[in-house]
């Protein structure tokens, strides 16, 4: 069995509550840290707290949401992880900052474009581009959720890896992803990890949306290995 460790975006820690115990059902262990607040914490806060909430645990599959894939690297160059995989994730280049990114990477002009395409309105809405397949009741439960700020030092400070970590890297992408466009995460993956993302049917949010299925394809990856 493995130890999973969840690594959550910007929100906190309870994105992953819908699988966890599909994952603890299959035997496997879950490290799902809630990642630091206080400004001054960045990418090095962020890394030493998932990091020491492994412990001496062994058997690691790292699993990066969104922002979190400014971490997930980070914490495989620290911890002998046997799979990291990149679910809906950004990908960093050596010495870019998260909020940098965005520019870099042409992010939200894919967005406005896609939801021109679509007839959605430009301006960004969590309702809209994020939760729009999550079931109603689960939406409910995490609008009502007092916010999590996140490290402000977390956007300004730059990747720190001259390389990508020597670990099996999977890409996860979701089809119908409104924040991070299918178009323009396939771009991204394969210019800036050179493979190939495998493609889920789901919206920004698929642990929320369809956790049996994510499940699956970690369990997929998992046993490829």
């Amino acid at each position: 069995m493995a130890t999973y460790v969840l690594i959550h975006g910007a929100g906190d820690s309870s994105y992953w509550h819908r699988i966890v115990p599909e994952l603890r059902a299959l035997g496997h262990e879950v490290v799902a840290p809630e990642l630091p607040s206080d400004d001054a914490a960045g990418l090095a806060g962020y890394t030493d707290t998932v990091v020491g909430a492994i412990g001496d645990r062994t058997d690691l599959v790292v699993v990066a949401q969104s922002l979190g894939g400014f971490t997930g690297p980070l914490v495989c160059a620290r911890v002998p992880a046997d799979l990291l995989v990149m679910v809906a994730a950004m990908v960093p280049s050596p010495g870019e900052t998260a909020g940098d990114w965005w520019g870099n990477t042409g992010a939200e002009q894919a967005r406005r474009e896609h939801d021109a395409r679509s007839g959605r309105p430009p301006e960004f809405d969590l309702r809209t581009s994020f939760f729009h397949d999550v079931p109603p009741e689960v939406t409910d439960e995490a609008m009502a959720r007092e916010p999590r700020g996140e490290s402000a030092a977390m956007w300004t400070d730059p990747w720190p890896l001259t390389t990508w970590p020597d670990v099996p890297t999977r890409f996860l992408l979701c089809r119908d992803d409104r924040f991070f466009p299918a178009p323009f995460m396939r771009r991204v993956v394969r210019d800036r990890l050179d493979i190939e993302p495998d493609e889920f049917p789901s919206g920004h949010l698929p642990a929320l949306s369809r956790p049996k299925e994510l499940v699956d394809h970690l369990e997929a990856y998992r046993t490829a290995l």
